[in-house]
């Protein structure tokens, strides 16, 4: 009998040392984080075609082979996980731990992201870059402070361009009464009421419709977005415009953040880094590429000499007078100056 409660005795003792270890996602003796996997779930919602995407799973490549499978990474394209304003929330809960998206929905948490929508405010994508990595950039990402989400860096969507179904647009004139889908942005709405158009604000998901339907003449997005959702199936033309260049900041759950060890957080930002770099490339690629598939689809693409582009910045000065105020003067200065 003494034989068995020794025996009973040890394995009891044996089963509390074992729970006594610090158990999954809790950290060690040491203070460093558990090493249980993790799952970082990227939502985007852009086509599984588009450089966005494609960036996302460059990202996840890289995260889980230098983090040796501590981090497992689930790219969701098309939507899957909600639109952008569902998946900034999801960000700030945590139930989505990263994604990158335009300035737009972002500026509905952090206000001053606005200011890059400004029309015509950078000449070219280098222009772009060089503001956007530099000092301005990382000012504004300060201002995600607080809203549970980090902003790491910036990947791009790319320049917006003009499409309609009615007539090639060739000058600031030809734009006069044309029903234009907006994005749900009063900055961009007000831009379209400055260029004499009748804007109607409405969400993506509903755009290829109303162009079917005729509920509006046109719209305007960058060419990826129009070649991947076919839009030249409902509109004959595009005028390369350029107006406005879309940003499109790669961001990371504050709550997942959290839960990583400070060599996680250097591999997130090394990753993050590598993946701007490859998507950006693939991005300019897409859009040379791109463009001459649409017109093989039948689209007339406009391209605007340097007098007639200058004619619509011209006719746009207003909205930086209305917006000035809002963002800080000496923020859009900044940015002006920065933009040369």
């Amino acid at each position: 009998m003494k034989k068995i409660s020794f025996i009973l005795i040890s394995c009891l003792l044996l089963l509390v040392g074992c729970s006594s270890g610090s158990s999954s996602g809790e950290n060690n003796e040491s203070g460093s984080k558990s090493s249980e996997t993790k799952i970082m779930k990227l939502a985007v919602a852009t086509t599984k075609e588009r450089s966005l995407s494609k960036g996302l799973y460059k990202f996840g490549e890289i995260v889980e082979k230098e983090t040796n499978g501590s981090i497992k990474v689930e790219v969701y394209p098309d939507g899957q996980l909600g639109g952008d304003l569902e998946v900034f929330e999801g960000l700030k809960m945590g139930s989505i731990q990263g994604s990158t998206m335009s300035n737009g929905p972002i500026a509905s948490f952090a206000p001053r992201f606005n200011v890059l929508d400004l029309p015509f405010l950078f000449k070219d994508r280098e222009t772009a870059y060089k503001v956007l990595d530099g000092e301005i950039g990382q000012e504004l990402m300060k201002d995600l402070e607080g809203t549970g989400v980090i902003g790491i860096n910036y990947w791009e969507n790319g320049f917006r361009h003009l499409t309609n179904n009615v007539k090639e647009v060739k000058s600031v004139d030809d734009i006069k009464g044309l029903k234009i889908r907006t994005l749900e942005n009063k900055l961009h709405i007000d831009l379209w009421k400055e260029l004499g158009a009748n804007p109607v604000p409405m969400a993506f998901t509903e755009l290829f419709t109303a162009l079917e339907q005729g509920v509006v003449d046109g719209q305007e997005n960058p060419v990826g977005n129009v070649a991947a959702n076919k839009m030249y199936e409902v509109q004959k033309y595009i005028t390369k415009t350029g107006h406005v260049y879309n940003a499109s900041p790669f961001l990371i759950s504050e709550k997942f953040w959290k839960t990583l060890s400070s060599e996680e957080q250097e591999i997130i930002k090394k990753a993050a880094e590598e993946a701007k770099e490859y998507q950006r490339q693939l991005n300019a690629e897409e859009d040379e590429k791109l463009f001459k598939e649409i017109e093989k689809e039948g689209m007339v693409v406009t391209e605007l000499t340097d007098e007639q582009k200058q004619a619509f910045i011209d006719k746009v000065q207003p909205i930086y007078k209305k917006y000035g105020k809002e963002f800080g003067e000496d923020l859009v200065a900044k940015l002006l100056e920065a933009g040369k």
